[in-house]
């Protein structure tokens, strides 16, 4: 939390030089960068002993996740966050790997669908424990009725982006 004591005292002189600065959302935005990246590092290091990085393993939770366990690349873009350009990258590495396929679809042999191999399924389910201890020991100070709270206000956050 030092570094983002430093971020506090760059946005008082902002504020200082630019009285009008939206300081409180500025601070907001800010911490939400400090959280995920020191998140994305940690789940890094976490997924290095599987030779997967946190976008393909986003990539392979959004699959597991999927009831029909196919995904097109762009339903995959929407759920990840993720650029067109960089799903194609990481669901190329991701087939290279031998974690994911891509196919035709059934219902129209024009459109690509995504799924996880057994390889892939057999990835993810010997890296979750790791994952879950690693999104418990994140979620430690944070009581559980906290946790909802700010879901609740993240996804408020998030909302008013859109507009």
């Amino acid at each position: 939390m030092a570094d983002f004591a430093l971020t506090e005292q760059r946005l008082a002189v902002t504020c200082r030089r630019y009285p009008d600065f939206p300081r409180r959302p500025a601070t907001l935005v800010r911490l939400i960068k400090h959280v995920h990246k020191q998140l994305h590092d940690s789940a890094n290091l976490a997924l290095k002993p599987y030779g997967i990085n946190h976008p393909e393993y986003n990539l392979l939770m959004m699959l597991y996740g999927s009831a029909s366990g196919t995904m097109s690349p762009s339903e995959l873009a929407d759920a990840a966050g993720e650029k067109s350009a960089n799903i194609t990258r990481l669901t190329n590495e991701l087939c290279d790997k031998g974690l994911i396929e891509r196919s035709a679809s059934v219902d129209d042999r024009r459109k690509i669908e995504l799924s996880l191999t057994p390889p892939g399924e057999a990835l993810l389910e010997n890296l979750l424990p790791d994952i879950c201890s690693l999104l418990a020991k994140q979620g430690r100070h944070v009581t559980v009725s906290e946790q909802v709270q700010l879901e609740k206000l993240l996804k408020k956050f998030l909302g008013g982006l859109a507009d």
